[in-house]
């Protein structure tokens, strides 16, 4: 798609607020391409080091640029974002940061690994001496204004989108978000170069990039929750060589998945000899949560694929 409009990385904010006044207004069917500063707010640089992580302002973690007005959009109505396209900047980052993850009373002390990776062919990225992630750049978080007035935070998602991290939102994808205040004031941010189903250890390949969108509105059909198409197979990059699976078993989804994960990190320290940081923060960006069973009461099961090519 060709865009006539570009709204800048400066032009970025933190927390959802329908006061926020829109950086660009435009008409149904444009398009538009967005530049992101990556989920650090500039803070983490391809300089970094784990003693950085130390130092972070997390009022100015995951920041958002927007937001964008569409013309002649009204609460009840529906926004279609297509996901035209990704261009990654090459560079990003993966931490362990100390109170945050599924695993965050496992993993107390940070670590961090800073990625290089070829913007335009997209190989597959190095994980030290042990691990090469193919790469699927996706916008870890966009979203619409929410009705209720003031400043909301960036961090959970809503029933209006935002950090929802969802890996499949890549190229050609259509996400369609439920509209609830006049314009819907669109913004996106959180960029990543690839990310596991679960973002388990809290990141994923942190990177910025420029995004362009195609906006398009439904009028009167807001879902109630958002909803996407992919245009594709969405696991095939992954599955060549097939899968390592750990599960938990037990009445609990959260404890289930806690377990799962915990039992990869343990196969892949013991099978691979790499420390726990690393296996945590190397599942994070390419291996699966699922729910595989959730009706034979009392107990359900979590599965966490791991794929066997990251590693052979």
């Amino acid at each position: 798609m060709q865009t006539g409009y570009t709204v800048h990385r400066h032009d970025h904010h933190i927390g959802w607020d329908n006061g926020n006044p829109p950086v660009l207004t435009v008409t149904p069917g444009e398009t538009v391409t967005i530049e992101t500063v990556d989920s650090s707010g500039g803070q983490l640089t391809p300089e970094a080091t784990v003693a950085d992580i130390a130092s972070l302002d997390f009022n100015k973690v995951n920041p958002v640029t927007g937001p964008i007005f569409i013309d002649g959009a009204l609460p009840g109505d529906a926004l279609h974002v297509t996901l035209d396209s990704y261009r990654p900047s090459g560079w990003g980052w993966t931490a362990n940061i100390p109170g945050f993850g599924l695993l965050a009373d496992q993993f107390l002390k940070p670590a961090m690994h800073i990625w290089s990776y070829d913007a335009d062919a997209l190989k597959p990225a190095l994980f030290g001496d042990f691990g090469r992630v193919p790469l699927k750049p996706f916008a870890g978080t966009v979203g619409v204004a929410p009705v209720s007035p003031g400043t909301h935070s960036i961090v959970p998602p809503r029933r209006v989108g935002g950090n929802m991290d969802i890996r499949d939102l890549a190229a050609g994808s259509v996400l369609i978000l439920p509209i609830e205040v006049e314009g819907a004031l669109l913004s996106l941010g959180d960029t990543h170069a690839a990310q596991g189903d679960g973002e388990v250890c809290g990141t994923a390949i942190e990177s910025p990039m420029d995004v362009t969108v195609k906006l398009d509105l439904a009028k009167g059909a807001a879902p109630a929750f958002p909803r996407f198409t992919t245009p594709g197979p969405v696991t095939r990059h992954l599955d060549e060589k097939g899968y390592e699976v750990t599960t938990g078993v037990g009445p609990d989804l959260m404890t289930g998945a806690r377990d799962a994960v915990a039992g990869m990190i343990d196969l892949l320290t013991a099978r691979h000899h790499m420390s726990p940081e690393d296996a945590y923060m190397l599942c994070s960006v390419c291996a699966d949560l699922r729910i595989s069973e959730i009706v034979d009461q009392p107990n359900w099961i979590v599965s966490f694929y791991f794929p066997r090519l990251v590693l052979e």
